[in-house]
């Protein structure tokens, strides 16, 4: 699976490659991707669309800082407890 971003006048964010979401409020998300963490900072920030199938999101909102974390094993998210 790839990891592309594309930032449109720093308001929209096109993502490929997300594999999960971590947490997220109007300040910042934080996405699991297979090259590590992504974290988006920002304001009025959500998350318009996303599905794991694919592995595409849309996030809008006032975006001001893009950064990838270590590439780490990470726990599982809602979506694996819940098919525990």
């Amino acid at each position: 699976m790839q990891n592309n971003l594309i930032l449109e006048n720093r308001k929209t964010l096109h993502l490929s490659g997300v594999t999960d979401v971590d947490c997220f409020n109007d300040r910042e998300i934080r996405l699991y991707t297979e090259l590590g963490t992504l974290t988006v900072k920002g304001s009025s920030l959500h998350v318009n669309e996303i599905s794991v199938e694919t592995g595409d999101a849309v996030v809008e909102g006032e975006i001001s800082s893009l950064s990838y974390g270590d590439k780490l094993t990470r726990k599982p998210g809602i979506k694996g407890l819940l098919l525990k």
